[in-house]
């Protein structure tokens, strides 16, 4: 290598680099970005689950629709003081791309060849939330029928190329994020915090626009308990999951406010569609 002239072995550095800086974003390796959720977040987390939570659904009589069948997911807004600063809404033609969805024409992602079988209409959930993270608003959504169940994975696919620094929706270290109640507590999943353990983006320039996030080591998911501030496995039974978006455009790394999620994970059953 001595002998190489030095703009030879500069060119050779930055090949080697984009290689290597390529092979992870597809791969889901390479340095961490995940940002730990501080002690305050945490506190804000609870608190606002505490108002948020009763605005849901009630749960569903569980003799007309028997738990651990995950199926829908029903968006909602958070916005006591009526700021109209939030949204959430599952709409057609944002999702990710798939070959149901697509009627079998040839631009599905490739991040999406699995996907909802049931989503024909390409929906996908739009997360946004106007003004400062501080405002007391949260654009929400209710994971339906997963009462009952052991966690071993959950995840999304989010419309970016670039995780964890996304430069596209929104992907902070609490929102877009899970949040999830168990027999053992309540637990939070950011999309940055913990770090997902797999992702897989789409390839630049090919038309594909998303990244699959995947939340599942050994079989079980790594969250940050509302009770005791640290991470570690989700345990107990699942009583409720929801999905919070409620970080706004003062929160980076993309300072957008806004995100796009679909086929919502629950043990390996993906939904996208409310």
């Amino acid at each position: 290598m001595k002998n190489l002239p030095k703009q030879t072995f500069l060119l050779l550095l930055v090949i080697v680099s984009l290689t290597w800086f390529v092979r992870a974003q597809n791969l889901g390796t390479g340095p961490s970005s995940s940002q730990g959720l501080s002690a305050a977040q945490i506190s804000l987390f609870a608190d606002r689950d505490s108002a948020l939570v009763p605005l849901m659904d009630p749960p569903m009589d569980p003799t007309v629709d028997p738990p651990g069948h995950f199926h829908s997911v029903s968006p909602h807004l958070y916005d006591p003081g009526d700021t109209d600063s939030v949204q959430a809404e599952w709409l057609k033609g944002i999702g990710c791309g798939n070959k149901d969805a697509t009627h079998g024409t040839s631009y599905p992602d490739s991040v999406c060849m699995t996907a909802d079988p049931n989503d024909e209409d390409n929906d996908g959930l739009l997360l946004v939330k106007t003004g400062p993270t501080t405002q007391n608003s949260a654009g929400t959504a209710e994971l339906h029928n997963v009462n009952g169940i052991i966690l071993s994975g959950l995840g999304y696919d989010i419309r970016t190329l670039a995780y964890p620094s996304s430069v596209s929706s929104h992907c902070g270290a609490g929102a877009p994020r899970f949040d999830v109640y168990t027999t053992a507590g309540l637990f939070f999943v950011g999309c940055r915090s913990p770090q997902a353990d797999t992702f897989t983006s789409g390839v630049p320039g090919s038309g594909d626009a998303w990244t699959r996030l995947r939340w599942s080591v050994g079989g079980q998911v790594l969250g940050y308990s509302a009770s005791t501030g640290t991470l570690g496995p989700i345990t107990g039974t699942v009583q409720r999951i929801f999905i919070v978006f409620d970080e706004g455009s003062d929160t980076g790394p993309d300072f957008f406010g806004a995100a796009i999620l679909d086929n919502i994970d629950v043990n390996g059953q993906l939904v996208g569609k409310e």
